[in-house]
């Protein structure tokens, strides 16, 4: 990697889109309200090509947030060095103005699983994950953002609420937070809990970033209803409400909108950012 783009210290309290290359062209052309973008660290750990290139020609223009999907917050083993150094390489390189990752666990001994699977929220798991995030902080150079995960399940052996958990880890990491309202939605629904509620008690002075996307509705095997983080839909008006509702406890906030299955063409993801932005001037 060479020639390290220009450096935006922080994100605009704007909307931004999760990057697809599709969108390159028109995204550059015509970006709406889009004014940042976010992109997966492990499709950039590369060295060299076209998505280094257009992500560096992007950068001129946009503020970056490097979100990433694999290094096992949770995970009992420890974090892997080798995708630990591949991502304080990339950020070296690309200056972005948010590094995030999931409060999730991927690993298992040396396999990696390829989902962002959920964790009991005791004092164990409270001391591996802050001891993960200190070690992150420490090799990559800046401050980590923590997303809240999707639940369709609560641990027996669970004593701390989710909130309590996150606001615990901000004060032993310094740590932020990404709050994802879709998330949010998600798990209330799935666990019969109030999205409100949980907004009410989430440690909203640490966030760094709003997210909302897309879910798929189902039902379980007695009926109730079961929503699935899918990222592949629009977003539905309850999370857009959810949204306005988590912006008067927040205040502006950059507001990311997801979509990464079923990824449509530019002018619809656009629409959407235009709702996003909607909810910043409200």
């Amino acid at each position: 990697m060479r020639d390290s783009p220009p450096r935006f210290d922080v994100l605009p309290n704007a909307p931004g889109v999760g990057y697809k290359p599709q969108h390159f062209n028109e995204l550059l052309a015509d970006p709406g309200p889009v004014e940042w973008i976010e992109v997966h660290a492990e499709n950039y750990m590369g060295d060299g090509g076209r998505p280094l290139a257009q992500l560096r020609a992007l950068s001129e223009r946009f503020a970056i947030s490097v979100h990433g999907v694999g290094l096992s917050i949770g995970g009992e083993t420890p974090l892997d060095r080798d995708h630990l150094a591949r991502l304080k390489h990339l950020c070296d390189w690309l200056n972005p103005a948010s590094f995030s990752e999931h409060l999730a666990w991927s690993t298992h001994g040396s396999e990696f699983l390829n989902d962002l699977l959920p964790l009991p929220y005791t004092q164990a798991t409270l001391d591996r994950v802050a001891d993960h995030i200190d070690e992150v902080q420490q090799v990559v150079g800046r401050q980590m953002l923590l997303e809240n995960p999707s639940s369709y399940l609560v641990f027996a052996e669970s004593n701390l609420s989710e909130s309590d958990f996150l606001a615990q880890v901000t004060q032993r990491t310094g740590c932020g937070l990404l709050l994802d309202v879709n998330n949010v939605f998600i798990s209330s629904t799935n666990l019969g809990l109030s999205p409100q509620d949980y907004i009410d008690a989430y440690p909203t002075d640490q966030v760094g970033e709003v997210h909302v996307g897309g879910h798929d509705a189902d039902h379980d095997d007695a009926g109730a209803p079961l929503l699935i983080d899918s990222h592949g839909k629009p977003v539905v008006e309850p999370v857009w409400s959810l949204l306005d509702y988590a912006l008067t406890q927040t205040g502006p906030k950059p507001v990311l909108v997801e979509w990464d299955n079923d990824v449509p063409d530019w002018p619809t993801l656009r629409d959407e950012a235009k709702r996003a932005a909607v909810a910043l001037t409200a």
